[in-house]
């Protein structure tokens, strides 16, 4: 490979954004191509590739945050910048990245403030009342959990409405805030079915029906729309932040005791541990209103099992004396606790449970341990737990 000495930043950085159109969404691409047009170019551009240092790349930071710009903007020029040259180290372009680790750090996201679900009550009233279509929008959103770029693109093809699902086939996203173009979902996971609520099915019933009253949509058109045309993101967020909706749903859900794992696959994250992040304080609220919900009186009494309600109590033992340590060991030595803790599972009464097929076959004397009798014998049976997908049925 030639490698020119003399090749600048901004030589590098336009090489390396059009390689990258080749394999990035359209709405990253223009994001990577504002930030090095209009920020890395005019700043970083007339260095030579090889002599950019760390103490240029500080000096930019520096300059950017004292002239106004967010740290989440900056965050994020920067990234892109340490994406480029972490390629340039690949392609044995530059011995090290500069950039790297991180000058600024991620900024912390801003506590969010949910609606309760009487001011959600209030909002939806409001807007029925003074725009239909995006009080339907919001139901779809608050409902589902989907997210605003993908509740803008279903066609009336992906809706089943008898069947009470929506498949998610794209999202609609604006290029430069002008061209609107319908892309992939963020994730490969994203495209999938959702399960509608009789709610939202009515608000979908709703739209169907807005057909009859001049505007007029072919079958296949899309769901929301301006006189065919589907709805500009830009003038769906001057109405409201839409985001916050899809994190509404997940609030309702988790304060309605829904499991986390649950919750994770309807908002379609990646892994779970994303959800547990991005909700950390919705899901401390749902413990401690959970704890409250099964918090117990001191004073009342857990009935019997039916199971072992005919079964007689045990007479309460008193506890024998422990054996002395063997001679030689410390006072107060604990290493007889394994024959202790035997003896003990013996002079217990028998629990009244029916024995597996496992538990019948008698052990080897040497696996007669602690361990063994307690994970064994005792009868308990691991749960193979699954999260609940309403969609099955209907993918079979």
């Amino acid at each position: 490979m030639i490698i020119d000495p003399r090749q600048t930043t901004a030589e590098y950085l336009t090489t390396w954004l059009t390689e990258k159109e080749l394999h990035l969404k359209p709405t990253t691409i223009a994001r990577y191509r504002a930030y090095i047009t209009q920020d890395l170019i005019p700043a970083l551009g007339t260095i030579p590739l090889d002599d950019l240092t760390r103490h240029h790349l500080s000096v930019f930071v520096t300059d950017q945050l004292h002239h106004g710009r967010g740290r989440v903007t900056v965050h994020r020029i920067m990234a892109t910048l340490s994406s480029a040259l972490s390629d340039a180290v690949t392609g044995e372009r530059r011995p090290r990245n500069p950039a790297k680790p991180p000058l600024i750090s991620r900024p912390a996201p801003a506590e969010r403030h949910l609606w309760t679900e009487e001011q959600a009550a209030h909002f939806l009233r409001f807007t029925h009342v003074t725009d239909p279509m995006f009080a339907d929008l919001a139901e779809l959103m608050i409902g589902t959990g989907m997210r605003k770029g993908e509740v803008l693109a279903p066609r009336w093809d992906d809706v089943h409405l008898p069947e009470r699902t929506l498949f998610v086939r794209a999202t609609l996203s604006a290029i430069d805030n002008n061209q609107l173009l319908l892309t992939a979902p963020k994730t490969k996971g994203s495209r999938a079915w959702v399960a509608l609520s009789d709610r939202v099915a009515a608000a979908l019933e709703d739209r169907a029906g807005s057909r009859a009253f001049g505007q007029i949509t072919p079958a296949a058109g899309y769901v929301f729309h301006r006189h065919g045309r589907p709805l500009h993101p830009k003038n769906v967020l001057d109405h409201f932040h839409l985001h916050d909706l899809r994190h509404l749903a997940a609030s309702f859900a988790m304060a309605a005791g829904v499991a986390l794992p649950v919750v994770s696959k309807t908002l379609r994250h990646r892994t779970l541990s994303t959800t547990a992040n991005i909700y950390a304080g919705l899901t401390r609220l749902a413990a401690r209103a959970a704890g409250r919900r099964h918090r117990l009186d001191p004073h009342h009494r857990r009935p019997r099992s039916p199971r072992r309600a005919h079964l007689p109590r045990p007479a309460p033992m008193a506890p024998e004396p422990a054996p002395p340590p063997p001679p030689g060991s410390p006072s107060g030595a604990t290493g007889n606790r394994t024959e202790r803790h035997l003896a003990d599972v013996a002079r217990r009464p028998p629990c009244g449970h029916q024995p597996t097929e496992h538990q019948k076959r008698p052990l080897p004397p040497e696996a007669e341990t602690a361990y063994d009798l307690q994970f064994c014998k005792s009868g308990r049976q691991d749960l193979n737990l699954r999260p609940l997908d309403p969609q099955v049925k209907y993918l079979r």
